[in-house]
């Protein structure tokens, strides 16, 4: 099955209306919550006036005090807009809705620090800077030298199922059905913030309606969900509005990126320097990881990085899809390109000449590394040879037509993992863990993996996540999902098919009895001796002369020290061809081409499918979202889907997405490495790469607008 694009065990649920979202669960006596957000920015909450809300039908509790629980931040006071600070419980949703409106708040508001770019703001943590020989000299004395500055704005995750949570407690154990991409990650959490010992609380989260890192922390709605529930000792259900998640749970930060390069006249770089800034909030550090490509990606002997947090009064960002890759490889790249036309090369030619041959910023060899692969592939079924070496080469009436190409790459992330798995009487397989499914398909990748380690039919596998008591699983983000709980999967199915081979071979009423364990075949749930198909068993009969209705097991796997000797990545290489009218600064994207190193790939269909999605998200990274902070206030003023564009069906053009043959071995069983980030990184930066090869105009700022142009 592993290598097949099979498409997914859980579609006719999705498209049936049968599969049960976090706020779809039905519980008896349910009551529906509120939040009530704060009307500043910073300050302290003077009263807090329930009355008229209380007076409402249906009102049942004003929840304001917080005493007995634990949040990230100090609830006396306002630490940025939109914070929550009363929670309103009614027995219907309207009758909640209404009465927050009513809720009487008074404040003692401070002035706020709410823009990251004229102030330092509170002091932060830093992340150590790196530095390897001399780049500030390498600047100075270069050939060519290009310095360049860029800006990216805050970007809020928008997915379809806004966050949501039911709580349920019996006694001081509570149960919780949540939008969370790490069902035991938030257990732990709300035990933490209850004082509960371990175990104690249960996450249930068997579908997630989207999320690119959203669902990946706990946020305070999570926390006062639950608090509320125990308040009333009746279950309780929250759901942020679109308006209140923009300030509920995190964004991927703004940042001011300077990147600079040095260059010989042969183009082989001399140095680098990058000074990246982003935003953080006052209570809470949150760190990008906008450093690692600039780093790592290309052959320079003098590179300087240093990377500056700002907190000021905002809500915690979090980390959204290829988070700090995406942004950091969206000034190296454009910055190449920028260095490859000064110097008359071809852009992939520059590239080329600057592979390295290990990792410089750890000196450590590649597991395998085949982005010179994903330039020639791509470049080839893209038609590159077409692009005019200079900018304005090409048009299409008022259309200026323009190539652009960029790297992508995004670290090979694996954590430990465990798994079990049970093979019942009947010849079926049940398998599990605590992961979690937010889109990539992972019910149906790791059946694929758990069908060919038991050697059974995929409708004869069903695996379990997505609830808290199940062995564990890491978060299920930065793309180590496939490699940390597919190889526990594969280790688990593995150790129990190997077990029941032995039962068989030492049955003397076994067909396989006498053979030896290796020379025994498993598939299309038969056991039978590799040189004798003849000589075969099943599953079922072997259980069944033994009386046992089942044999299970639980692994765990972990990725060892692999990290501590190679470097680990995934690559890419996208191509974009833009249209810009000339006259009106449109930007269209025509078609996009992108060639992957991602290792094995289990799924082609899900891979394409993952693919397509990151392409879009860049898209809309490119041309079209932004969050628009009022510097005011610090409020996001298009806090809704109507001001905030995300690509539709009319901005997205052709898109061409193939994976390279072949396999990682040195860092997991099986041999795959993650592709859900790697998918939007380089995109931004292909476009805009091709924007300056239409219209001669150097892109820094994003999202690429008319007034680029201007």
């Amino acid at each position: 099955m592993v290598g097949q694009p099979r498409s997914r065990v859980d579609g006719r649920l999705k498209v049936t209306g049968g599969a049960t979202y976090s706020a779809e669960h039905q519980v008896p006596g349910l009551v529906h919550a509120v939040l009530v957000n704060s009307a500043i920015t910073r300050g302290r909450i003077s009263t807090v006036d329930p009355r008229k809300a209380l007076a409402q039908p249906g009102v049942l509790r004003v929840l304001h005090d917080f005493t007995g629980v634990r949040l990230t931040f100090d609830p006396a006071e306002v630490h940025f807009a939109g914070q929550p600070v009363a929670v309103v419980v009614a027995t219907t949703l309207e009758q909640a809705m209404h009465a927050a409106s009513l809720v009487e708040i008074t404040y003692e508001a401070q002035a706020p620090l709410t823009d990251f770019t004229v102030t330092q703001g509170v002091p932060a943590k830093q992340s150590p800077d790196y530095h390897r020989g001399d780049a500030d000299a390498a600047l100075r004395t270069a050939h060519h030298a290009v310095d360049l500055t860029y800006t990216i704005p805050r970007e809020h995750h928008n997915p379809m199922e806004l966050p949501a949570m039911i709580a349920v407690w019996q006694g001081d154990r509570l149960t919780v059905y949540d939008k969370t991409q790490w069902v035991q990650g938030t257990a732990a959490d709300l035990e933490k913030a209850f004082g509960l010992p371990a175990g104690h609380v249960r996450v249930l989260s068997p579908f997630v309606g989207g999320a690119f890192g959203n669902a990946g922390v706990t946020w305070p709605h999570e926390v006062l969900t639950a608090f509320t529930a125990r308040e009333l000792q009746r279950p309780v259900k929250l759901v942020l509005t679109r308006k209140q998640m923009y300030s509920g749970v995190g964004f991927r930060p703004a940042s001011r990126q300077r990147l600079a390069l040095a260059a010989d006249a042969d183009g082989r770089l001399t140095g680098l320097v990058h000074e990246p800034h982003t935003e953080t909030s006052r209570y809470e550090q949150y760190e990008d990881r906008v450093v690692d490509v600039p780093r790592f990606l290309y052959q320079v002997p003098n590179l300087r990085s240093e990377y500056r947090i700002h907190a000021i009064d905002t809500n915690t960002p979090t980390f959204m899809r290829g988070p700090g890759e995406v942004s950091g490889a969206f000034v190296l790249e454009s910055t190449m390109d920028q260095l490859a036309h000064d110097l008359g090369l071809d852009p992939i030619e520059l590239r080329r000449r600057n592979e390295p041959a290990l990792d410089q910023s750890t000196g450590q060899p590649f597991s395998t590394r085949r982005l010179l692969d994903c330039y020639a592939d791509g470049a080839r079924r893209f038609g590159w040879n077409r692009r005019a070496p200079r900018p304005r080469g090409r048009r299409d009436g008022d259309w200026l037509l323009g190539m652009g190409v960029a790297a992508a790459a995004y670290h090979n992330n694996r954590r430990d993992a465990s798994a079990s798995a049970r093979v019942n009487a009947d010849g079926t397989a049940v398998v599990a863990s605590a992961s979690s499914d937010m889109g990539p398909g992972t019910y149906t990748s790791m059946t694929q993996v758990a069908a060919d380690a038991l050697g059974l039919r995929m409708d004869h596998v069903t695996f379990l996540l997505g609830d808290s008591t199940l062995p564990k699983a890491p978060l299920h983000s930065g793309s180590r999902t496939m490699a940390s709980v597919g190889s526990a999967v594969l280790t688990a199915c593995a150790s129990l098919r190997d077990r029941l081979v032995r039962l068989a071979v030492v049955d003397p009423a076994s067909p396989l009895h006498g053979a030896k364990p290796e020379e025994v075949t498993v598939a299309e749930g038969r056991l039978f001796v590799t040189r004798q198909p003849s000589r075969w068993d099943t599953f079922a009969r072997i259980l069944g002369r033994r009386g046992l209705s089942f044999v299970d097991t639980e692994q765990t796997w972990s990725p060892g020290d692999v990290d501590d000797h190679y470097s680990s990545y995934a690559y890419g290489a996208v191509f974009a061809e833009v249209a810009v009218d000339e006259s009106l600064g449109l930007v269209r994207v025509r078609r996009m081409t992108a060639t992957y190193d991602v290792g094995r790939v289990v799924n082609p269909k899900l891979a394409q499918s993952q693919a397509i999605g990151g392409l879009v998200a860049g898209i809309g990274m490119a041309l079209l979202e932004h969050s628009t902070v009022d510097a005011r206030d610090g409020r996001v003023v298009n806090a809704n889907l109507a001001d905030y564009l995300v690509p539709v069906n009319a901005d997205v053009p052709e898109l061409d997405a193939v994976f390279l043959d072949g396999a990682d071995p040195l860092t997991d069983p099986l041999g795959v490495k993650g592709l859900g980030e790697v998918v939007i990184v380089g995109v931004p930066a292909a476009i805009a790469n091709a924007v300056f090869n239409a219209t001669g105009v150097r892109a820094t700022d994003l999202p690429i607008t008319l007034d680029t142009f201007l």
